[in-house]
């Protein structure tokens, strides 16, 4: 087989972003989709459709899946678990943690290495080289394999534990979709004012640009030091109350601040009110 020949299983955007990005740099792709459909622009473009889940596979030894979850996962590889067997699959399918790894597990009984990925970047960002993937998982496999995940992004490898990529993408998308909807309900505040998010978009920028944050509080994190010598809960309950009653004063759903206010007060009755926000990580802990 050809190190220049892929097979991607699954073409929702991220697939198919996939797929393109791999016919770009001239790979032979095959493909296999439950909607044989969403392959047609690709081959036409000069991908091949299998015309089953066993033929996808024994087309070339590295496999790239994006699906859904792994349940989408098993339900495809479980139509032909024999031809797997000395196959590479790159499951860039999200999931937990320990889902990724029993899949590790259950993919190496069928005689093939899983490469765990977790992708950082929506389709339009696949082929750039600003974009990056979590990987982890056999060394080797991701050594060897490199060149063909470099087309698709940056290889961010974190070590052989399969479910790392999976722990670390997911760790971020919690970050992202709570910042994403802070922003979002920001923006149902401001457009009950009459400001729209064009006008607004300067100030989101700067207001969400949380690299200082995140610099001064990571060590103290990592030291357990919650001193609330430059902020503590009881401020930031205060400052969160006036932004629950100016939604609600602009009837603007405030169900977002008072689950926020719930945690601080929560924070709060644990013995925190002096302390710094890093202090709710212990909340969230128990």
């Amino acid at each position: 087989m050809s190190e220049t020949t892929v097979t991607v299983i699954g073409l929702g955007p991220m697939g198919q972003a996939m797929a393109a990005a791999y016919l770009d740099h001239g790979y032979e792709v095959t493909l296999w989709n439950r909607t044989p459909a969403r392959a047609d622009a690709l081959v036409a473009r000069g991908a091949r459709l299998a015309d089953s889940v066993e033929a996808a596979l024994r087309a070339n030894e590295l496999v790239v899946l994006s699906l859904t979850d792994y349940d989408a996962a098993y339900a495809i590889l479980r139509q032909a678990p024999h031809a797997l067997a000395g196959r590479t699959v790159a499951n860039l399918t999200s999931d937990t943690p320990a889902r990724a790894r029993e899949a590790a597990a259950w993919l190496a009984d069928h005689g093939a290495v899983q490469i765990t990925g977790g992708v950082q970047t929506p389709p339009p960002g696949i082929g750039s080289e600003d974009a990056a993937t979590y990987y982890s998982g056999p060394a080797d496999a991701v050594a060897k394999h490199r060149v063909a995940l470099e087309v698709l992004t940056g290889v961010d490898y974190l070590g052989e534990d399969p479910g790392l990529a999976a722990l670390y993408y997911q760790i971020g998308i919690d970050m992202f979709w709570t910042g994403l909807v802070g922003y979002l309900h920001g923006q149902a505040l401001a457009a009950a004012h009459g400001i729209s998010a064009e006008s607004f978009l300067e100030h989101a920028v700067k207001t969400m640009d949380f690299t200082y944050f995140l610099k001064f509080y990571a060590p103290r994190i990592d030291a357990a030091n919650h001193e609330g010598d430059v902020d503590n809960l009881g401020m930031a309950v205060a400052s969160l109350t006036h932004v629950l009653h100016t939604a609600e004063e602009s009837g603007v759903d405030a169900s977002l601040p008072a689950a926020l206010l719930d945690l601080f007060h929560r924070g709060a009755a644990a013995g925190h009110e002096r302390d710094s926000l890093t202090s709710l990580v212990d909340v969230l802990k128990r």
